[in-house]
Parts: C-alpha cells; sequence; structure tokens
C-alpha cells in the first residue's frame, strides 16, 4: 500500500508529512489514555476526530476503518450476561463450589480460581470479577481468613480463562474479528495452553498459602449453613438466559459452518433474550426493562474501540504500519518463530504497562501488513496466536494491565483489604513471566519442532 494511494498530500493540514502527523496523534493519544487524566473514549473519539479534521482520513474512511462486526459481538454479549447475572445463576455456582469442598480454605483457592477462568473463557473479564469477588469477600469473613491470595489469584485466573475463546477477551474479540477466525479456532489453539497454565498457577498458589490457609470447624460449619439457592433471584429469568447463553455458544462453534458472523450471532441471542425477558409485560414495564437491559451495555467501552478503530486506520491509511511491518520483517530476518517469540514477549510486557486493548488494535494491521512477504495467513498465524497470548497473558503484569484487575483493586480497597501496586508488583511479575514462558514454550512445540 503506498501513502500517495489513500492519503492526497494537499489535503493534509499545513502540508504536513501525513506519516509524521498520524503518529503523533496516536503517541498523543495513548500519552492521555496511560495517565488516565481523561475519560479513554472521549479520548479515542477526540484522536479519530482530529485524524479527520487534520485530512488523514475522511468521515466515510474513518467509518470504513471501524470494525462493526467487533463491536456488535460486544453488545451482543454485554447484554446477554447483563441480563442473565439478574437470576443470581454465577453467585450460585461460586457459593455451590465453595461448599462442595467443605468449605476447606486450600479447596475455596483451587475451585474459585478454577470457577472464574472458566467464567472469563464463556462472559468477560470485568463481569466475572463483579460476580466472583463479592462471593469471595463473603465466604472469607465467615472461614475469618484473609481475602488476599484468594484476590490475587482470581486476577490472574481471569485474565488466563478469558485467553482460552473468542469471546473471553477484548484482545481475541479483535483478532477474531480481523482474521475471520471461530470460536473453535482459539478454543483448539489456546484451551490446552490456558488449561497447562491454571494448573501450574493453582498448584503455586497452593504451595505458596495453601499450608498458611487454617481456620475452625465452626468458621466452616457457618459457609456450609449458607443458602447456594437463596442466591437465585428469578427462576424463570434463569431459565431464559441460561437457554440464550449456551444457544449463543453453540451459534459460536457452529458460526463458520453457518457462514454467520459471531457480532450477528451475539446480537441474535441478545435480541431474542430481550424478547423473552420483556414478552407479556405491560407496556410500561416493556420499556422499563428494555432500556434497563441497554444501560447494562458498557457503552464507554464500546465508543472507545470505535475511535480507537479510526485512529489506527488513520496509521494504516498513512502508511505508518507498512512501514513497521517491514522493518519488523528485517529485524526477524523473515523468520516465522522469531516473528512468534518476538511479539509474545513484546505483547506481555505492553500489555503489562499499558491497555492491551489500543496495543492489539495497532498490531493487528502492521501483522496484516507483513503476511504476504512472510508466506501468507497460514504461515503466520502462530504470530497470530503469539499476539492473543502476549497480550492476555499480560494483563497480569501489574494492578492496571487490565481492567479487571483495577475492579478488583477498588472492590479490595472498598471492603478493608487494599492491594498496593507495588505489593501486586511481587506476584504479578513472577507469574506474567512464568505464564508467557509457558505459552511461548507451547508455541514453539506446536508449531516449530
Amino acid at each position: 500500500m503506498q501513502t500517495t494511494d489513500l492519503v492526497h498530500a494537499s489535503r493534509i493540514i499545513f502540508g504536513m508529512d501525513p506519516m509524521l502527523l498520524s503518529s503523533a496523534i496516536l503517541i498523543v493519544s495513548y500519552i492521555i489514555l496511560f495517565t488516565e487524566k481523561l475519560n479513554r473514549a472521549v479520548v479515542a473519539l477526540l484522536g479519530a476526530a482530529v485524524m479527520i479534521l487534520s485530512g488523514i482520513l475522511s468521515q466515510e474512511k474513518a467509518l470504513e476503518g471501524i470494525d462493526f462486526n467487533t463491536l456488535a459481538l460486544l453488545i451482543g454479549m454485554m447484554t446477554i450476561v447483563g441480563i442473565s447475572e439478574k437470576s443470581g445463576m454465577f453467585q450460585y455456582v461460586a457459593v455451590w463450589s465453595a461448599q462442595k469442598v467443605r468449605a476447606n480454605p486450600r479447596g475455596i483457592l483451587v475451585v474459585l480460581a478454577l470457577v472464574t477462568a472458566i467464567f472469563s473463557a464463556v462472559l468477560d473479564n470485568v463481569t466475572t470479577v463483579l460476580l466472583i469477588v463479592p462471593v469471595t469477600f463473603q465466604i472469607t469473613r465467615k472461614l475469618k481468613i484473609n481475602p488476599y491470595p484468594y484476590l490475587i489469584v482470581e486476577i490472574f485466573a481471569s485474565n488466563i480463562g478469558g485467553t482460552a475463546t473468542l469471546i473471553g477477551d477484548p484482545p481475541n474479540i479483535l483478532i477474531g474479528s480481523a482474521l475471520g477466525l471461530s470460536f473453535m479456532d482459539f478454543v483448539y489453539e489456546l484451551t490446552p495452553v490456558v488449561a497447562i497454565t491454571m494448573i501450574v498457577l493453582i498448584a503455586a498458589f497452593d504451595c505458596l498459602w495453601g499450608q498458611r490457609m487454617i481456620t475452625s470447624d465452626k468458621n466452616k460449619a457457618a459457609v456450609m449453613k449458607i443458602k447456594a439457592i437463596d442466591a437465585i433471584t428469578d427462576w424463570q429469568l434463569l431459565y431464559k438466559s441460561l437457554g440464550v447463553l449456551i444457544a449463543t455458544i453453540i451459534g459460536f462453534i457452529c458460526a463458520e459452518h453457518l457462514h454467520i458472523a459471531n457480532g450477528t450471532i451475539a446480537m441474535f441471542g441478545a435480541s431474542i433474550l430481550l424478547l423473552l425477558h420483556t414478552i407479556g409485560n405491560s407496556h410500561n414495564d416493556r420499556e422499563h426493562k428494555v432500556e434497563e437491559a441497554f444501560s447494562l451495555v458498557d457503552w464507554t467501552t464500546i465508543f472507545f474501540f470505535a475511535g480507537l478503530f479510526a485512529i489506527v486506520y488513520g496509521l494504516e491509511v498513512s502508511g505508518v504500519l507498512e512501514v513497521m511491518g517491514n522493518k519488523f520483517i528485517e529485524y526477524t530476518d523473515g523468520s516465522i518463530e522469531k516473528a512468534t517469540m518476538l511479539v509474545i514477549w513484546i505483547s506481555a510486557f505492553v500489555s503489562a504497562a499499558i491497555d492491551n486493548i489500543p496495543f492489539v488494535a495497532t498490531m493487528i494491521p502492521m501483522i496484516k501488513s507483513m503476511e504476504e512477504s512472510m508466506g501468507g495467513r497460514e504461515a503466520m498465524m502462530p504470530v497470530w496466536w503469539a499476539l492473543s497470548l502476549g497480550a492476555c497473558y499480560g494483563g497480569n503484569g501489574s494492578l492496571i494491565a487490565a481492567s479487571a484487575n483495577v475492579i478488583v483493586g477498588g472492590m479490595a480497597q472498598r471492603e478493608g483489604h487494599p492491594i498496593s501496586f507495588l505489593g501486586f508488583l511481587k506476584w504479578s511479575v513472577p507469574t506474567m513471566i512464568i505464564t508467557v514462558g509457558i505459552a511461548a514454550l507451547y508455541l514453539h512445540i506446536r508449531h516449530f519442532m
């Protein structure tokens, strides 16, 4: 792609070099995002507007750069999960799991980590921790033990578990939509390494904390007296939402055979659940429920994605990403294996420092520009999986590396069990390095041996 094919220098404000200008807009936007001085959606939309006003993009081109399949998938799943949450099914599973290990503190550490990982794979990280962490506090209060190790392992499990599927973590949604990958593509490729990583994580935390997790039989009895069934607040909604959630996931699995985009399936599932949730209600109740369901969508994230897509497309149109891709090819000598190892480690460390979403959004078109020179899409798939694993596992690198981490930190602060930034690094950096190392070894064995 030549810069002049898409950007006319005469349209650029003050006749500036479009590559320099688009790079400056991206860098300034990312710096502001990193400082968290402004709302991230506002920053992304302003950056997109500057791309248009400066002449790098036309409005039509900016809209062309937005991946509406990704937005539809996010909106659909946010709606389904938001409505489903009201039934209490997820809280029920967490309490039920704790009671199945007879309220043993070590056993609870294991089951809450597993429940968090599984929920993160089929829901999303943020929703999962919002559901699991309050239950964790409830259980640890009755056991009269420190919730700190549970919270730390739940953060790690949410980011690792979300890596397993297309819908588990935003980087995967971005990559899957950009490449047209199916739900099962992620399951086949990433679930094995996620399972291995979770086993190592749980074993390590059990060795570090298990022996110190001691409580009395009286405290265990208090947990066993909790009526898990009381968590279910709406049985009809439970049946409806569980049916739609299962059907939607089946739809994702069958999507490649049906030739239907994942965004369409998610929106269809959300529409069906909205219908079932409101059918038979009075006009006022129906309208109220629909408005309430739409309020459950994280519109800040949706507009953040929309603006971010336009900013990154400005870099693509101006030719910056093509130049970066060529430099990357030169640095790796055109070796897929070198590129894979480099991408997974760079992705992890960058994602530990900044939000992994803008990083992945920038990397996708850059890696796409490399495909033709490095053997095509099929040959480059290890690099794509490296981007997913590095970005998702890198979310464990610091307390600000992923939204789920920030939310758990805030909830812990409110409960009087603060997680300090430096204190978290003591656990997060070794965990990130070990887990990314496992992922890198997995990719090497799977694709290069």
